[in-house]
């Protein structure tokens, strides 16, 4: 059993995270600007409030932790895309407040700067809509920054080009920084067989200090 802290347990990825976690026995502490939002009940489920975007704060919900992960990202709006690299840069200081003991710090990160089975960055395609370019590149100037990071445990993990709420098969493909596609060349995972990834990368760590991608 693993004892988990997560932010940004109220959203699309993070809400399946946090069911993933739990009904393989983890022990979860959802860290949320406000509880009320988070409705979701389980005795191995602590509700606290926190601010991703403050060291202080991280540190105390990593404080005895295994693992810090964060699930905050841009999809939920506008407003939401200039926290990514601000709340990585909070993450790594908060987790290195807590020294020996720190525990691990995996993040949900983008597929933007995934390299194509043609060779391009997956934001280099033509036709990407602006708001999903400025979360590409917002994603993509965070993981920057972790690949910058030595002194923390951290890993980041992109979702395929296409991430929704879907079925959760228990099966998926890895690769680092090549987007993963099928046969007919589409990339997809459902956000239930992401936080499947995720979880098992808490109980199995095979990408510690680098990124890598999950799709079917």
């Amino acid at each position: 059993m693993a004892k988990i802290a997560l932010f940004g347990a109220t959203g699309t990825i993070g809400s399946r995270i946090l069911r993933e976690a739990l009904d393989r026995g983890h022990q979860v502490t959802a860290v949320v600007r406000d509880p009320a939002k988070l409705t979701e009940q389980h005795p191995a489920l602590t509700v606290t409030t926190g601010d991703v975007l403050d060291p202080v704060s991280v540190a105390a919900a990593g404080r005895g932790k295994d693992v810090v992960v964060s699930a905050v990202g841009g999809g939920d709006g506008p407003g939401h895309i200039a926290t990514i690299e601000p709340a990585a840069k909070s993450l790594v200081a908060g987790v290195r407040q807590l020294g020996a003991d720190a525990p691990r710090l995996i993040a949900v990160g983008g597929a933007g700067s995934l390299r194509t089975p043609g060779g391009r960055l997956v934001w280099e395609q033509e036709g990407i809509p602006g708001f999903l370019l400025q979360i590409m590149h917002a994603h993509g100037d965070a993981l920057a920054y972790y690949r910058s990071i030595t002194d923390v445990r951290w890993t980041n993990i992109s979702p395929a080009g296409t991430i929704e709420p879907g079925e959760r098969t228990g099966t998926y493909r890895t690769a680092l920084n090549d987007l993963v596609v099928d046969a007919e060349g589409n990339s997809r995972i459902s956000a239930e067989d992401y936080a499947v990834a995720l979880v098992d990368e808490i109980e199995n760590p095979q990408h510690v200090g680098e990124r890598f991608t999950v799709g079917y």
